[in-house]
């Protein structure tokens, strides 16, 4: 299994990756610190911002103050924040939290509307179907006391608080930004998700078998050729 070297580095990859493509509009590269003593944590700076997200705050006033205080590894093209945190301790992976924060206006597309329609890639985020929402993977070797209710690896949809979608395994930096790129900025001509550096270890598999009964997201056991 990866260690905290071995993510923190995976992730700059990524965001260097989406510097090189394009798609990033602003970055911050992913740091390592220690905290009590011996929990090593993956983060980036302005991460002390982050929980404003799990305030009962509407989705616009939260999206504005990460962006303002630039609380992630990298903002897209789009408006849209990512944001990629582990933490490691003892024997591997303690928690993760991996999530995606779509803009909930545009108003660049008012000032400069030619950057968008011009550009395939931009078709759906300026549809008036579109919804933005965020979405989050969670990993806590902690949780799971209670069956089908806390997952340990689990995906969250809008916030939901209740919403927690078993996960087969905690989600390495790679399968999460290729689950990114793949469902929200793939186009007929461009996949960008084809081109990501590849990783070379996963993380083992967390899920309980109450858990694989039900409707659950498989992690890809090894990285596609």
């Amino acid at each position: 299994m990866p260690d905290s070297r071995q993510i923190a580095a995976e992730i700059n990859r990524l965001v260097s990756y989406l510097v090189e493509t394009g798609l990033a509009d602003d970055q911050r590269f992913a740091l390592q610190k220690t905290v009590d003593g011996n929990l090593h944590e993956v983060t980036f700076q302005g991460s002390e911002h982050v929980p404003f997200a799990l305030r009962n705050r509407p989705y616009e006033e939260i999206y504005q103050h990460l962006m303002q205080q630039r609380a992630y590894n990298v903002k897209m093209l789009d408006g849209a924040l990512i944001q990629m945190m582990y933490t490691f301790g003892g024997e591997g992976l303690r928690r993760h939290r991996l999530a995606f924060f779509s803009a909930p206006h545009l108003e660049d597309f008012q000032n400069e509307p030619e950057i968008y329609l011009d550009d395939e890639l931009y078709a759906d985020v300026v549809a008036k179907s579109v919804v933005s929402f965020p979405l989050r993977f969670d990993y806590h070797d902690g949780q799971g006391g209670e069956e089908l209710v806390h997952p340990k690896a689990h995906l969250t949809l809008g916030q939901y608080r209740n919403c927690r979608i078993p996960v087969t395994a905690p989600m390495s930096p790679f399968w999460f930004m290729d689950f990114v790129l793949r469902n929200f900025y793939h186009t007929a001509f461009q996949k960008f998700a084809d081109r990501l550096p590849r990783q070379s270890d996963n993380f083992a598999p967390s899920i309980r078998q109450e858990e694989q009964a039900i409707v659950h997201l498989s992690i890809p056991e090894g990285v596609i050729p």
